[in-house]
């Protein structure tokens, strides 16, 4: 559950360093932008980093970047509703629903052991 946690938090970070600029610095000089957005990438790593950490023993490689991937996707579509504005059309779930389909198969379908 920790690394769940950790992991959403590093995400809320993430998506504001990537896309935060989009509406709160939109007319900034680049330089500006990718600084602050490094800065904001930094407190990210400080969060994911130990996630996956303590994730590992208990998922594999596979499973934690899968599930990296749907809390991503999670906390985009929050940000892109509340905070860009935009408009959750169905593509989006359709497109979304498949990459958490991707997810089901990493967690749920259980796969032959590790190879030696």
């Amino acid at each position: 559950m920790a690394t769940v946690l950790l992991l959403c938090m590093s995400n809320v970070f993430m998506t504001f360093a990537w896309y935060g600029h989009l509406r709160y610095g939109h007319d900034w000089p680049l330089w500006k932008a990718v600084l602050v957005s490094w800065l904001i990438a930094l407190a990210e790593y400080c969060l994911a980093v130990p996630a996956n950490r303590l994730g590992y023993g208990q998922f594999s490689g596979f499973q934690l970047k899968a599930l990296q991937e749907v809390v991503t996707l999670s906390v985009f579509m929050v940000f892109a509703v509340t905070i860009l504005r935009e408009r959750l059309a169905w593509n989006y779930l359709v497109a979304f629903g498949l990459i958490a389909a991707a997810g089901f198969f990493a967690f749920g379908v259980r796969a032959a052991g590790p190879a030696n």
